[in-house]
């Protein structure tokens, strides 16, 4: 990965960090979030809230819904015998009863009990901002209702997938803080006993919504049936000192929600409600990390995903990308424990859409590397020579002024320019071509690089670009098969032209200098140094059909050729002369 790639990494730490400021993914965060608060198993279902539910079994003894106002003023009594500490009636008593006997006998219960909390509803426009939680209509109590009683509203705004998981503490109605029905009753049971809590204290957010910390899934909450209550089955004192909230509590009457906890099994509203107030009572305030600490966290993972992902295979990756994103996981859920929400979404996103670009970046340049190397030398070797280098990446490959033993071959034919005289330019370049390509199919016969073609002449190396072993002898092979090879060339051409032509060969092996060699807008790989001028010394002294091979040459190819011995030859740009020897044969 180079400037590019940190370049693509700062742009998409930015596009994340837009994401995890505008919530982009909303859903997806708060479904992640909910697996964390479903993973808590400590919950504890708490004694003081009690609901008395309006059930298929009260239905059923009471009649349809709705009821007449003195059966609620008859359950209020009974339960007011028991001393508990507030009650609300998740129960909307908009318009008065047409019998006013009927409200008369509700609303003394009311204030005989002198602690009942009534639900009230604002009336909010689509639109509404969160900076604007205020309304000019609200859904309340009839008068004589409201006058005996204490109010709290039961708005609340689910989510985009249709979950509850925030309640709102209060809203603005007409210069007055309605504060929620929840809120009313926690702080009506904390002033019995002696506290005034302030609800200013709370996390809120823009929306003045506080994160619901569920204590039990639909149905977990202690709950007794209306009807049994009215019947005495269940007697007063269980209330004493409760919170105790009655409220629709079977499928007749719709008032449910998902929640967090069960996305498939919704939950009735009074159960939510005094999920609400166990969450005030225990002081479990989930507050969500802030925009800052976010942004570290992503700063710190695009940081780790620069320097980690590009040093390793993409298996491994994987393996670096699961653990990270575990540990992670383990980490928020550690914090969430202790009420810190951090943000899971974006970080891990962030980690996996940083491991994609690695691995695409990967192949795009594996296949530039692939193109390029192909360009390189599939004109100097053997195609599956270029497949191994391909194949054995960087290690089978090193480009670029490095010194290493080779074996050098030159290769020139004789007798080509009075041959050039008696025939046409077209047969000139045919005749040329075949020896050409003998000369290649050779070279890549043994594993050789054509390094390239000097007129007619021809030079090849063996040991580079990849290693090769037995070079010498590979070269000397090599040698050999053009002089075999062009044994029928030149009885074709002695036929045709009254004249042939011969191969000069000359071998030598030691050290050089191989790499890419040339300007910026024009190189070749090719080998360069003492080793090469001492081959193409040797070729220029090899008569026709004659291989010269050098006394390096020959000292590691000994014991596998026929040579005779020529003794010292004179060279340009060499003092001393230099020991050749004349191949003869390759032994069987």
């Amino acid at each position: 990965m180079n400037k590019k790639s940190l370049y693509f990494m700062i742009c998409l730490f930015l596009v994340f960090s837009l994401f995890t400021y505008f919530n982009t993914f909303e859903t997806l965060e708060s479904n992640l979030q909910d697996s964390l608060l479903r993973s808590n198993k400590n919950k504890q279902i708490d004694t003081r809230v009690v609901v008395v539910g309006i059930d298929e079994e009260s239905l059923g003894q009471i009649g349809q819904w709705p009821w007449p106002r003195s059966v609620h003023g008859a359950l209020l009594n009974t339960i007011s015998q028991g001393s508990p500490a507030v009650i609300g009636i998740d129960v909307i008593f908009s318009e008065p009863a047409p019998d006013p006997e009927e409200d008369a006998i509700f609303v003394d219960a009311v204030k005989n009990n002198g602690s009942v909390v009534i639900p009230v509803y604002g009336i909010f426009d689509e639109t509404i901002k969160a900076e604007e939680m205020k309304t000019d209509e609200l859904m309340e109590p009839f008068p004589e209702l409201k006058e005996a009683s204490v109010q709290g509203h039961i708005n609340t705004i689910p989510d985009k997938d249709g979950v509850i998981r925030k309640t709102i503490l209060h809203f603005d109605y007409q210069g007055e803080k309605i504060e929620s029905f929840a809120w009313t009753l926690y702080k009506k049971y904390m002033e019995q006993h002696g506290q005034q809590p302030n609800i200013e204290d709370l996390p809120l957010d823009a929306w003045n919504r506080m994160l619901i910390d569920f204590s039990g899934k639909p149905g977990e909450v202690e709950y007794v049936s209306y009807a049994s209550v009215l019947s005495g089955e269940v007697p007063p004192e269980y209330f004493e000192d409760r919170i105790v909230l009655v409220g629709p509590y079977g499928m007749g009457i719709a008032d449910m929600y998902l929640t967090p906890l069960d996305h498939g099994t919704p939950m009735h509203g009074v159960e939510i409600h005094a999920n609400i107030v166990q969450n005030l009572l225990n002081g479990n305030y989930k507050r969500s990390a802030s925009f800052f600490v976010n942004l570290i966290i992503l700063i710190v993972f695009s940081i780790f995903s620069y320097y980690f992902f590009r040093k390793y295979s993409p298996g491994w990756m994987f393996v670096l990308l699961m653990s990270v994103i575990g540990l992670y996981i383990v980490i928020a859920k550690g914090v969430y424990e202790k009420n810190i929400v951090l943000s899971i979404a974006y970080p891990v996103l962030l980690l996996i859409f940083t491991y994609i670009f690695a691995i695409a970046f990967r192949y795009i340049q594996e296949a530039l590397e692939r193109k390029r190397v192909t360009e390189v030398f599939g004109r100097y070797v053997a195609p599956q020579v270029v497949e191994k280098i391909l194949s054995e990446g960087k290690e089978g490959l090193k480009l670029g002024g490095i010194r290493k033993e080779i074996s050098v071959l030159f290769v020139d034919i004789r007798g080509f320019t009075p041959l050039s005289e008696k025939a046409e330019p077209e047969e000139i370049v045919e005749i040329l071509n075949n020896y050409l390509n003998l000369c290649v199919e050779s070279i890549f016969a043994c594993g050789g690089t054509l390094d390239k073609f000097i007129g007619d002449a021809t030079m090849a190396i063996f040991n580079a670009p990849l290693n090769l072993e037995d070079h010498a002898f590979k070269a000397v092979q090599t040698a050999w098969r053009m002089k075999e090879g062009s044994k029928a060339l030149k009885e074709k051409l002695l036929e045709r032209y009254g004249r042939t032509v011969e191969f000069g060969i000359g071998v030598n092996t030691g050290i050089a200098v191989i790499g890419n060699i040339g300007a910026q807008v024009r190189m070749d790989y090719t080998a360069i140094g003492d080793t090469v001028n001492t081959a193409a010394r040797l070729e220029s002294n090899a008569k026709p059909g004659q291989i010269l091979i050098s006394q390096a040459t020959y000292e590691k190819v000994k014991d596998k050729v026929d040579v005779t011995p020529l003794g010292e030859i004179k060279v340009k740009g060499k003092e001393q002369g230099v020991p050749v020897y004349q191949l003869d044969g390759i032994k069987e």
